[in-house]
């Protein structure tokens, strides 16, 4: 078997991707999102892609299951045991105020996922240690799943103790008592999670792995079952939040881990891009139907945290450091009195922008699209879909111009500008706040909607270049065939500096990497395929938050020491004269996979000829003018094209404008540059 075969749902289209390790070759295509059953958009999408599943050696796979079923409020009814005294932990969290909320008076508390009705506590307990102080109550366990399940109708619970992090007897031993009890019922252990201290944290992800444990279960199960009747019998793999695949086995028995997987693929392509063109600074821009993911790639990897939220819910698993805006193809305009807005409420698949002609009402940013100009009516999806101009312009016109006392192509600049604003606080909210200036970076785009708005996204924050990559509309499928096998182990150990020695983190990294080395043999990697990357989180005494420190090749306490200061001088632009402090110890466990090659072409020196031209809003000029028109399956390594210019791809529509230039690189990468106005 050589083919390996990727799916991606995102909220308008699946795209399904599929390479021959024996020819080398990729092909790719598109099928409409069925949100009703998300199983049968896969299961289209894999059909159209024409992918010969008895010959698939792998099916990798990015979902938003996970992710919807938080923000829709569409999860399984779930309950929490924990110790006694403590059922209130998890609503009283840190007592603090999301920022943007800081200061309104009129604010409420956002509603959790789980009632006080739904939360037990029994006895038992843990000291500091690990320890054993009271014995755990399995008959108090056994009523209080009696409790939930009989009187609270709860369909998965969550499990979280005191200092389980340091011994996680008790949180299995109840999870052994509730399965025998009620074998149907989903349970989810904070320990079998994450093995760090912050007990409302560890209950939080616990919780959001609970709530969305049943529906993810079953989708897997429905996708499986529908691939293997179609002679699919190889591994399946999800991809995890922060990068890398598991076995659905796994993402089953923790689907938490996968609540950001969507996303994930397309920073797994891109760190791959970037290392294997040069360019390993990279800010990374994804714009599909429903929204705009941004990233930061540095050193030729993506940010990774390990301390996210969800909906003001924290989440303690490793996650990339995206920022997402309601800023997609489908993104809707509005009207806030005589205040244009966009988004983040979606038209997504169904039914979709008013140019889809599937019953849409709402303006969105792709009905602005066709009203500037960018797209093509006629050759939408490579002509599979024909756009309803006329409708998109008509909505634009009813619900938006005539409003403002204006026209259909000022209020369609409009959408576009409120977009790029909204993007360009995200981008500043990685970069700038950080200490880091965009315009030291490259911006890779992707997404169906990307290549059309990051050339003006750069040229409004002064960045230089804007890689758009091959097959940009389907770029995070791509980045799953090149994801590895990523599985993460840590222990929480909080001792001051001074008071360590060098062997003491060597062998609690040795028995991580034992565990870890076990868990990827396990699924078929040989010693020579098997990386381990050993990081610590470290922090001065008295400091709340900590910084990453690689602990790779460490040589002694002062040399950690060394390490510390000069990232914390990095990443704050100081240091301190108070003690440090040791934290977390991490060990990632990366089992290499075969990816898809970027192919060489020689430039040339041959300037393509344009296919046509077309009437569009050119941004430089701020007045419509007429935009040469380019089939990207023409253009050469080599090959320069000066702006005002559409280059068209069957799933996607790059622009850029007249005062920027675009040249094909030696990868068939279109590499846009100038516009620079900062």
């Amino acid at each position: 078997m050589t083919e390996r075969l990727a799916v991606d749902i995102g909220g308008t289209f699946v795209d399904a991707i599929t390479f021959d390790r024996s020819t080398r070759n990729v092909t790719v295509e598109k099928a409409s999102t069925t949100p009703a059953e998300p199983a049968s958009g896969v299961v289209s999408s894999v059909e159209k892609v024409d992918a010969t599943l008895e010959e698939t050696e792998a099916f990798v796979h990015g979902t938003t299951l996970g992710l919807n079923a938080v923000l829709e409020r569409t999860g399984a009814t779930t309950g929490i045991i924990t110790n006694e005294g403590f059922r209130d932990v998890y609503e009283i969290g840190r007592t603090s105020v999301e920022r943007e909320s800081m200061y309104d008076i009129r604010y409420q508390k956002p509603e959790t996922l789980v009632d006080r009705r739904r939360r037990v506590g029994v006895p038992g307990r843990l000291d500091a240690t690990g320890e054993e102080v009271d014995p755990l109550d399995a008959e108090a366990v056994r009523e209080a799943a009696t409790q939930l399940v009989e009187e609270r109708g709860v369909e998965g619970i969550a499990i979280c103790f005191l200092h389980s992090y340091r011994n996680p007897a008790h949180e299995r031993e109840a999870a052994r008592i509730v399965r025998e009890a009620y074998p149907t019922v989903s349970v989810s252990i904070s320990s079998d999670i994450t093995r760090e201290y912050r007990e409302y944290e560890r209950t939080s992800t616990a919780v959001m792995d609970a709530y969305i444990k049943p529906i993810f279960e079953t989708y897997v199960d429905e996708v499986d079952e529908a691939l293997s009747a179609r002679g699919f019998d190889a591994p399946f793999f999800i991809t995890r939040s922060g990068g890398g695949t598991l076995t659905a086995d796994r993402a089953t028995n923790a689907p938490v881990h996968t609540i950001l997987s969507g996303p994930a693929g397309g920073l797994i392509g891109a760190s791959h891009v970037g290392r294997e063109t040069g360019r390993e600074n990279l800010i990374t821009v994804d714009v599909g139907g429903t929204s705009l993911d941004a990233c930061v790639i540095e050193d030729g990897s993506p940010a990774v945290k390990y301390d996210s939220r969800l909906e003001h819910q924290p989440l303690q698993i490793p996650v990339y450091d995206i920022r997402t805006i309601g800023a997609g193809g489908g993104s809707i305009a509005w009207l806030d009195g005589e205040l244009l807005k966009v988004g983040p409420q979606s038209a997504g698949a169904d039914p979709g922008p008013v140019a889809y002609g599937q019953g849409g009402t709402e303006p969105t940013v792709t009905d602005a699209a066709v009203a500037l100009g960018y797209v093509d009516p006629g050759d939408f999806l490579g002509g599979e879909m024909e756009l309803d101009a006329d409708g998109a312009r008509g909505a634009l016109e009813e619900t938006l111009a005539e409003p403002l006392g204006s026209s259909v192509t000022a209020v369609s600049r409009g959408i576009f500008d409120v977009t790029l604003a909204n993007t360009v606080g995200a981008i500043r909210e990685l970069t700038i706040e950080k200490g880091l200036d965009p315009r030291e970076f490259s911006m890779l785009s992707f997404g169906g909607a990307g290549p059309m708005l990051v050339p003006l996204l750069a040229r409004e924050m002064g960045v230089e270049e804007v890689v758009v990559p091959t097959a940009p509309s389907v770029f995070s499928a791509l980045g799953m065939l090149m994801a590895d096998v990523v599985y993460d182990f840590s222990r929480t150990n909080i001792e001051a500096l001074t008071d360590l020695e060098v062997s003491a983190l060597e062998s609690t990294f040795d028995a991580l990497d034992a565990e870890a080395i076990e868990t990827l043999t396990a699924e078929g990697f040989d010693a020579e395929a098997i990386d381990l990357e050993h990081t610590l989180e470290m922090r001065y005494l008295g400091q709340e938050h900590t910084v990453e420190v690689d602990a790779n090749e460490l040589e002694s306490i002062a040399d950690l020491g060394d390490r510390f200061e000069a990232d914390h001088e990095s990443r704050y632009g100081h240091t301190m004269d108070d003690p440090a402090e040791v934290v977390h110890q991490r060990v990632r466990a990366v089992g290499r996979n075969d990816k898809p090659p970027l192919e060489r072409e020689q430039p040339v020196d041959v300037s393509p000829e344009p296919v046509g031209t077309r009437d569009a809003f050119c941004f430089a000029e701020g007045e419509r003018t007429a935009f040469d028109v380019y089939d990207r399956d023409d253009l050469r390594a080599g090959a320069q094209l000066d702006g005002p210019a559409i280059v068209r791809e069957p799933t996607t529509t790059i622009v850029f404008h007249s005062d920027q230039t675009a040249t094909v690189d030696e990868y068939g990468q279109l590499v846009i540059t100038g516009g620079d106005t900062a």
